[in-house]
């Protein structure tokens, strides 16, 4: 017989609205939502809120910080154990489960689910696909190239630069066969890269129609890192589940959004966090920079505006530097809430249900009998999205405590 607990006390976000209840566990399944609940143990939640586990569904767990020039200095392997630090840190925050959108590769995730190391479940893209010149090409003006951990081909994570329908087909079948989960592709140029323009649109019609063609014959998805908005709107036209940033949104990039039942991961923490290391003193490249602040207020009116429309929206960060003490995920519900009409409410909705119907995670999510046990304790009510990675008391992975 299992043993049961029985969260009690608390006020439950079950993944849409709030309401008193205590939350009874067996095993890896939540077993009962309800008053007054017995069990074998129990875990006081008075004064506190319980949620289910969050996602982050734009993350980069091999990635310290936004300081390029110092990454190119170290040894490959090091990106590695900054990982189980990045994975470590995911838990403090209560994200239980992450889309990781290049970089880690499938034998992080192995390492995870055979408990050799802690982490939140893991949804692999392993690498971004690019067009030449695009925001995956390292190259660089001297003819050289940057050593972005997170991007450079090795035997776990496939070369990330496909052109022309032949190539870029390899290019998908090769990421699939490495163990990815899903497909990630460059739509547009990027802030961070230099030599291309994230308002440029990358990749053909014919390209794209290769990767939706493939990814269905897979049965999984693609999502398109897209910033300007004809980028936008060719990944929309070829079937991406998602699109990432969105900065420059117009009528027919939204409607299209409507119109292919697609979700915007908005990552408005990624250009603030850019702007915010600057100003801290790590050496962002002045075209970089630029390109940052000139985003800001196009991000977010951008967000606002499909917010208003009724667009799905998931929660994503681009991974606000780990190596910063004040940083944190969480931040961005915060920031959704400030940039647009989207109520508290809401904004822990795309961190929990609306973000597992996102990434196909049907036990996820939610909090009801018979779904899977991730479970965050949340100091106070859920209102209040200050200082939020102070407030998790209690993170439990289907049914285990893990923090």
């Amino acid at each position: 017989m299992l043993r049961r607990t029985v969260f009690t006390g608390g006020h439950v976000f079950d993944g849409a609205s709030t309401s008193r209840a205590d939350v009874a566990v067996a095993g890896d399944r939540i077993v009962d939502v309800g008053l007054g609940l017995d069990g074998d143990d129990a875990v006081d939640c008075t004064g506190m809120s319980i949620v289910p586990g969050l996602f982050d569904c734009h993350v980069h767990v091999m990635v310290r910080d936004l300081d390029v020039a110092r990454s190119e200095q170290e040894p490959f392997s090091l990106a590695y154990y900054e990982a189980l630090r990045n994975l470590s840190l995911l838990l403090d925050q209560g994200i239980t489960s992450a889309r990781d959108a290049a970089g880690a590769d499938a034998g992080v995730k192995r390492a995870i689910e055979q408990n050799l190391i802690e982490g939140p479940r893991l949804q692999l893209a392993l690498v971004m696909l690019s067009q030449t010149g695009g925001h995956g090409d390292l190259h660089l003006p001297s003819g050289g190239s940057r050593s972005m951990s997170m991007m450079m081909p090795h035997p776990g994570r496939p070369r990330a630069v496909r052109d022309g329908p032949d190539d870029v087909r390899r290019g998908v079948r090769e990421v699939l066969r490495a163990g990815a989960d899903v497909i990630k592709v460059a739509t547009t140029g990027g802030v961070m890269s230099a030599g291309d323009d994230p308002r440029h649109a990358h990749f053909r019609d014919d390209e794209l129609a290769v990767i939706a063609a493939e990814v269905a014959a897979a049965g999984t998805y693609f999502f398109a890192h897209a910033q300007g908005t004809e980028g936008i709107k060719a990944a929309l036209r070829h079937g991406a589940r998602s699109i990432e940033h969105g900065y420059h949104l117009d009528d027919e990039a939204i409607d299209l959004l409507l119109l292919r039942d697609a979700w915007l991961v908005p990552t408005l923490s990624a250009t603030q966090a850019i702007v915010d290391a600057a100003d801290r003193g790590v050496p962002i490249p002045a075209e970089s920079l630029a390109l940052a602040r000139e985003a800001l207020d196009a991000h977010r009116a951008s967000f606002a505006r499909a917010v208003d429309a009724g667009v799905k929206i998931a929660m994503g960060t681009d991974s606000p530097p780990y190596g910063h003490p004040s940083a944190s995920n969480l931040d961005e519900l915060l920031l959704m809430t400030q940039a647009s009409s989207m109520t508290p409410g809401e904004a822990w909705r795309s961190a929990t249900a609306d973000a597992a119907a996102l990434l196909r995670q049907d036990d996820l999510g939610t909090i009801a009998p018979g779904k899977i046990a991730d479970l965050v304790v949340v100091d106070g009510g859920l209102d209040d999205l200050r200082e939020l990675r102070n407030r998790i008391r209690y993170v439990t992975i289907g049914g285990r405590r893990v923090r």
